[in-house]
């Protein structure tokens, strides 16, 4: 039995605090739904909590944890804190969505840290939380399993010039293993559905949050704009740091589609039964252009015919 409804379900969504993951604990809120977000920044949880309040149908519980979701132990104790504080045995929905980007390059030995621990969000993060929360899922009458994956998850690049390795790489592991639980669930619990979803270039911070899991390290911001040509000398320290604010938010504020709308789709999706969720036309220009000319698709030429058609205006440039 697939969920036809969000009225009285319980959802959990990790990455709450901001972005896709703060507009869908709205969404759910002001659909009926329970929530459980989980993040690791609490001032940016509260405004989400805050801000569903507002909306919320009468009686809706929503309810905030801190959690590291590539703790194995944090993430098994948010899912007891979730039934606890839901007084419940079961979930209807989880939405695996916490995420963060860098460690753009694996041949750049000094990328490593940041490499493994956005490796470790985007993939490990999905991993843990699906395993502690599937009990509460196969109990439920009904239920979905909502996996953020990404158009790097079929296409891994944000352009010419600029490796992305271990976020693509993660991605493609979250839509790989997704698809394969959709076997699994049809066999051992019919009743939970799998659902991968591919944003295109949506309007969030998760390049702000990059920097605040990462840091912002100077030095190989300076090694990465070297390897596009791109004449460091000329850059003070502070410039440099000035260059990646701005893009960063030019990022948010200039992506063709608002968290707002993402939510909209990935929820339209869920109750659809769609267990493939494209959010963007940016996405759907890319799944097309990659199935219908794979060999090429890592080609500069393929970037730029995308750029001409309209899309990735603030990747890559």
């Amino acid at each position: 039995m697939a969920v036809s409804n969000f009225a009285g379900r319980i959802a959990v969504v990790t990455g709450g605090g901001t972005g896709m993951g703060r507009e869908l604990v709205r969404q759910l809120a002001a659909a009926g739904a329970h929530v459980a977000a989980c993040d690791l920044n609490s001032e940016t949880l509260s405004e989400t909590a805050e801000l569903a309040s507002q909306d919320a149908s009468e009686g809706v519980r929503i309810t905030t944890h801190l959690c590291n979701v590539t703790d194995t132990d944090a993430v098994a104790a948010f899912a007891a804190d979730v039934a606890a504080a839901h007084e419940t045995d079961h979930i209807n929905l989880l939405f695996n969505n916490a995420g963060i980007s860098g460690g753009g390059s694996f041949v750049i030995d000094d990328q490593r840290a940041a490499w493994d621990k956005t490796f470790e969000v985007c993939w490990n993060g999905v991993l843990n939380c699906a395993r502690a929360f599937m009990d509460l899922l196969v109990r439920s009458d009904a239920a979905a399993m909502v996996n953020t994956s990404s158009i790097n998850g079929f296409w891994a690049t944000v352009g010419p010039g600029v490796p992305h390795t271990s976020y693509s790489a993660a991605k493609f592991a979250v839509k790989g293993f997704t698809e394969a639980l959709m076997v699994d669930l049809a066999l051992h619990a019919p009743h939970v559905s799998a659902h991968v979803v591919m944003p295109g270039h949506i309007g969030t911070s998760i390049a702000f949050n990059s920097i605040e899991a990462h840091g912002l390290d100077i030095p190989l911001r300076r090694k990465t704009m070297a390897a596009r040509g791109i004449p460091i000398d000329q850059f003070s320290d502070a410039e440099i740091e000035a260059l990646v604010v701005d893009r960063n938010t030019r990022f948010r504020v200039d992506a063709p589609t608002t968290a707002a709308q993402a939510a909209q789709i990935i929820l339209a999706g869920v109750l659809a039964g769609d267990w493939r969720i494209l959010v963007g036309e940016d996405a759907h220009a890319i799944d097309t252009a990659v199935r219908a000319d794979p060999e090429s698709a890592y080609e500069p030429q393929f970037f730029e015919r995308l750029r001409d058609a309209g899309h990735l205006q603030a990747i890559g440039s």
